[in-house]
């Protein structure tokens, strides 16, 4: 038996140096470099753009997207609009309802004759190949895959064999339409972010752009689409798909979206599209637009070095934060540095405001395990912390029935920062290690004091019936402790544990704590 044993273990560790040398990504691929078209003032868009910009000159128009049913209405309304190209950038892509849904906007534009180009992380989209090579066939659509798996049959083994490197990945989300309008913010592709999903709604904030904003948008996109780390789906799985392929494609797209045509979703987003397309300049804001994003590059470069990083990039855009900062970001692990910056600003006189996810609303976890070994510190440094509860979308929905149409448990998405109630950061960027270091990430620093206060003032307006108030108490023994304190009918309620979560919940989160993950995190 021990002989056995031993001849498995090699022929294990054999299967896998096989995978990891055999599986490397192709050299000297064929990459056509493309860039954003730049004389699209004639079409729809760049008129509609032109007409409202006219008396702004330099400032660029912003419409905050806070409804998921808005942020999809949007996108596909852009893409009915695209009359030259579509520049398509995300990390996650679902094929479910409005994942096909957007497939199906994307192909009928392509159709039109407009240009499409997608570029999506390979790990977080995990699309079926085939799919992917069917919509590459299509004369107008490129579709390119960001530090790809090298083996595709393998991609679990791959990607232990290979993990230094492909543990790095493409955060942006970016939608940009005919280099005139563009959508940026926390949003991927699934029902999970469009108020679609029957069991989970993320609370989330992208933002549509118009004016000089755009063009950088379109800049930084066209940096990640010619980095040599983007590689065209036919390249990489050394061969292509026949217009067959696509045209089987098509018809399933056809067929699932005229059989979903009556569901709930579907016909209420349908008579809100209509309405979209009857009041397109309704409820935008002005101001300078600051596009910030990480350089595509970051990921070859040691997590440690700042170079091309987006964070240090929000120094550059203005004075320091005098009176308030909001913090709204999903998963939020400060770090000590961050915790004594913050502090510091308390200490300077700044309100410093968070709203993060509680265990009980969190989707990751070990986030959790790695934001709530600071809390006890934020709190002595006097920053108010707040955690969203999982029943917060239903309660800000309770005055408007028609959305109501999601799942009941809800969970922070959104990456939003208030500076002063005079600009406001709208993006991908968690306050976390990943982020931070690992991963790229895109935004836009919108300098307009009446968005960043509408903002503002819808975050904390609601922050009593959304989320538990935190509070450093200190009970009969003598020791400080956390309380998670909440305002109802019945007068304030203290509770001194993680409230609405599981016993087991608390321990699995426990122990990830005890493990040194929180740079991966």
């Amino acid at each position: 038996m021990p002989g056995q044993v031993k001849s498995f273990r090699g022929l294990a560790t054999a299967a896998l140096l096989l995978i990891g040398g055999c599986a490397g990504l192709p050299a000297n691929i064929e990459r056509t470099e493309s860039r954003a078209f730049s004389d699209t003032a004639a079409t729809r868009l760049g008129q509609a753009s032109q007409a409202m910009l006219k008396a702004r000159p330099g400032d660029s128009g912003f419409r905050p997207l806070r409804s998921g049913v808005d942020a999809l209405l949007a996108r596909i309304v852009l893409a009915e609009a695209a009359e030259r190209s579509l520049d398509v950038q995300y990390y996650i892509w679902h094929d479910d309802l409005t994942g096909r849904h957007f497939a199906n906007a994307l192909l009928r534009a392509a159709d039109r004759g407009v240009r499409v180009r997608v570029l999506l992380d390979d790990l977080g989209v995990k699309a079926n190949d085939e799919n992917l090579l069917a919509l590459d066939s299509h004369a107008n659509i490129e579709i390119r895959l960001f530090n790809p798996v090298a083996s595709r049959t393998f991609r679990g083994l791959s990607m232990l064999t290979d993990f230094s490197r492909v543990n790095r990945r493409m955060h942006n989300k970016a939608f940009i339409a005919d280099n005139q309008a563009a959508i940026l913010g926390g949003r991927n592709i699934g029902d999970e972010y469009f108020e679609a999903d029957s069991e989970v709604a993320f609370g989330d904030l992208d933002v549509l752009m118009t004016g000089p904003g755009v063009n950088d948008a379109s800049t930084a996109f066209d940096r990640f689409w010619n980095a040599p780390m983007s590689i065209p789906v036919p390249a990489l799985l050394g061969r292509s798909h026949d217009m067959p392929a696509l045209d089987a494609l098509r018809a399933e797209l056809a067929a699932f979206i005229t059989a979903q045509r009556d569901s709930p979703y579907v016909k209420n987003a349908g008579f809100e599209l209509a309405e979209k397309l009857t009041g397109v300049a309704a409820g935008i804001f002005w101001g300078k637009a600051h596009l910030l994003y990480d350089d595509p590059a970051k990921i070859d470069r040691a997590p440690d070095d700042p170079s091309g990083h987006l964070l240090p990039q929000f120094a550059n855009i203005g004075s320091k934060v005098q009176k308030e900062l909001l913090i709204v970001s999903p998963y939020f692990i400060p770090g000590e540095a961050g915790v004594t910056w913050l502090a510091n600003l308390v200490k300077r006189g700044v309100r410093v405001t968070v709203l993060t996810n509680s265990l009980a609303a969190t989707d990751v976890g070990a986030v959790h395990a790695g934001y709530s070994r600071y809390r006890m510190a934020l709190l002595e440094g006097g920053v108010k912390l707040h955690e969203l509860k999982p029943d917060a979308i239903e309660q800000a929905r309770a005055s408007n029935e028609k959305r109501r149409i999601s799942g009941s448990r809800a969970s922070l998405h959104a990456k939003t920062f208030v500076f002063d109630r005079q600009a406001v950061f709208i993006g991908s960027l968690n306050l976390d290690p990943r982020s931070v270091q690992l991963n790229t990430e895109i935004g836009v620093v919108c300098e307009s004091p009446p968005l960043a206060r509408e903002l503002a003032d819808s975050v904390e307006q609601n922050l009593g019936k959304i989320a538990w108030r935190l509070e450093r108490v200190v009970d009969t023994s003598g020791n400080a402790r956390i309380a998670w304190n909440e305002t109802g009918a019945g007068g304030m309620r203290q509770q001194l544990q993680e409230p609405e979560v599981s016993g087991w919940r608390k321990f699995s989160v426990w122990f990830l704590s005890l493990l040194p993950i929180e740079s991966q995190l």
